[in-house]
């Protein structure tokens, strides 16, 4: 009885059924009023041309059982008149009781109530004792990414969404998700920002400027960070209440102008862990070439460790038998001085002076294009836009409008020569094209390219490209890298470093007997004991309990060690 009271009541409180019962009175008055006068033809009727007399229950009790199809016959008319009669009455009743009034009750009271159940799933706000977790305030394309390794993690979550309708449908694909306005103060005090342990505003830069303030006014001392799409937004972020603000198309740029060929070989630095440096080598033209890993002796030579070799968009792990070949790109591992050491040795070698081919003059292109300028490197850019040229025309060497599918314009450009080319176009199809066709131009070529959804990886890479990086990927690495209080470190496409406690059950085991990359494919590289970190890994490697496990892999073999270990 007190759920029928309490839904009765959330039924008469919703504001369009509300509004829509003067509808349903209406057409009930009319109902009753045509009930009422079938009634009385029904003696009159039965009276005058059958020649018999009914009370007047009989004839409402006639009436019902002819509209609502009945039929009992146990009373019925003789007269042609009367039979007509009841024809209009079935017919009427037909259309008034079993189209119109069910169509009419589902469509003005049901459905609202319906919805307006869904639209109550999702919850309003998270339980007082919920700390910890992390608010996301838009699922875009970073969102999905950064859920799946939230939730590898065991670190809370929860997305905030305006629209009850569109939050109950998260909801019901299991998300977590929380009904709320992203401006509004008294959102965050019922998401417990001021527990949290960070507030990422994804939306466009106005309104992330105004998350961030809103957060503050809520919670002054939880970490925000905010998505900066225009360079012009980032002070005004900083002086808004965000403790993080990443220019993420920006740093695309820069890192993929980092994993070209330029002039000559040498170490493209990618990231740090503790101490040391993360650095890629292009093995193009270099003594390295043709040789494996044990016959290059860089251990040996300049201390440092190689964690993994790229091949055609793979990472593979680095067994001292792996054949490096010019398309090969090793990564490695080293303090800051046997980086310098190692980057000396091979800066003689693969001279090429020709411009880099930059395709794409947008957000990602220009950033890729200033930060090639400031390390010296020629750069051509390829682009449609005129305006784009006009803007870059000072920061590129040259720059040529046209189509990149022509032929004709990208011999002008250089591309029989260049070193490298670089894919900056918003279009996964287009750069999935255009790799195809530069790697027929010229085999010799290292193509590096951006992609908007990870569905197109595969393709790209099919296609020819040496180094693939996305949007969504490098929010997920930015923001995972503060969550962790690391610098950022970006590997690719599908790989990532990972720092994991070492398991109970790794207890006093040597690393050849954990047998971490036979059961997961990760790569162990590097462990951490008592504050050092050991890049210069055997198999009789003793691990013990507070040891920190260093490994690069993808997220799948990392769900494959938790499994397996933890």
């Amino acid at each position: 009885m007190k759920t029928l009271s309490t839904q009765l009541s959330y039924f008469l409180q919703n504001k369009e059924i509300r509004q829509n019962l003067p509808i349903l009175l209406k057409y009930v008055g009319v109902l009753v009023a045509v009930i009422v006068v079938f009634t009385v033809l029904f003696h009159f009727i039965m009276l005058y041309a059958e020649g018999e007399q009914h009370s007047w229950i009989t004839g409402l009790y006639w009436t019902l059982t002819v509209m609502s199809t009945l039929g009992f016959g146990d009373i019925t008319f003789q007269s042609d008149i009367g039979r007509l009669f009841s024809v209009i009455v079935l017919i009427t009743g037909i259309v008034m009781l079993l189209i119109v009034l069910p169509f009419a009750f589902i469509r003005f009271f049901y459905a609202p109530w319906l919805e307006a159940q869904i639209r109550s799933r999702a919850p309003r706000e998270l339980p007082e004792t919920t700390s910890g977790h992390v608010l996301i305030t838009d699922r875009d394309a970073i969102a999905p990414g950064l859920i799946a390794r939230l939730e590898r993690s065991n670190i809370p979550y929860a997305l905030i969404q305006p629209d009850p309708s569109v939050a109950s449908e998260w909801f019901t694909e299991g998300l977590s998700v929380v009904v709320g306005e992203i401006d509004d103060q008294e959102t965050y005090r019922r998401l417990r920002a001021d527990q949290a342990r960070l507030v990422l505003a994804n939306r466009d830069d106005i309104v992330n400027t105004n998350i961030a303030l809103t957060v503050r006014e809520a919670a002054p001392d939880v970490s925000v960070a905010a998505v900066a799409d225009n360079e012009d937004a980032i002070d005004i972020l900083e002086l808004s209440g965000a403790t993080h603000v990443l220019p993420l198309k920006r740093w695309l740029g820069e890192q993929l102008a980092n994993r070209i060929n330029t002039q000559h070989a040498g170490l493209h630095t990618i990231g740090e862990y503790e101490d040391l440096k993360i650095a890629e080598l292009p093995v193009h033209r270099t003594p390295l070439a043709g040789h494996t890993i044990r016959e290059t002796q860089l251990r040996e030579k300049t201390g440092v460790s190689i964690i993994g070799v790229w091949k055609r968009g793979l990472m593979e792990p680095a067994r001292p038998d792996t054949m490096l070949t010019d398309q090969c790109v090793p990564v490695v591992m080293g303090t800051p001085e046997q980086l310098e050491e190692l980057d000396m040795m091979l800066s003689i070698y693969d001279v090429n002076p020709n411009p880099v081919l930059l395709i794409g003059g947008g957000m990602v292109g220009s950033a890729a294009a200033r930060a090639l300028t400031e390390q010296g490197v020629p750069v051509h850019l390829v682009e449609r836009d005129r305006r784009r040229c006009r803007l870059l025309r000072d920061v590129c060497t040259e720059v040529f409008h046209g189509d990149a599918s022509d032929y004709h314009l990208l011999h002008e450009a250089g591309i029989d020569k260049a070193p490298s080319v670089l894919l900056t176009t918003n279009d996964d199809a287009v750069n999935v094209y255009l790799t195809s066709y530069c790697r027929r131009l010229n085999p010799e070529l290292r193509i590096v390219s951006r992609i908007t959804h990870e569905r197109n990886l595969d393709a790209i890479h099919r296609a020819g490209a040496d180094f693939v990086l996305s949007y969504s990927t490098l929010g997920v690495d930015a923001v995972i890298s503060i969550l962790n209080g690391r610098e950022l470190v970006v590997l690719g496409e599908g790989v990532d470093l990972f720092s994991r406690d070492l398991p109970k059950s790794l207890h006093g085991t040597t690393l050849g007997e954990s047998g971490i990359g036979a059961k997961t494919a990760l790569n162990v590289v590097a462990v951490k004991h008592n504050g050092q970190v050991t890049t210069r890994l055997q198999p009789d490697l003793r691990l013990n309990a507070g040891d920190t496990l260093v490994m690069v892999g993808s997220d799948e073999q990392m769900d494959a060690f938790v499994e397996i270990y933890q």
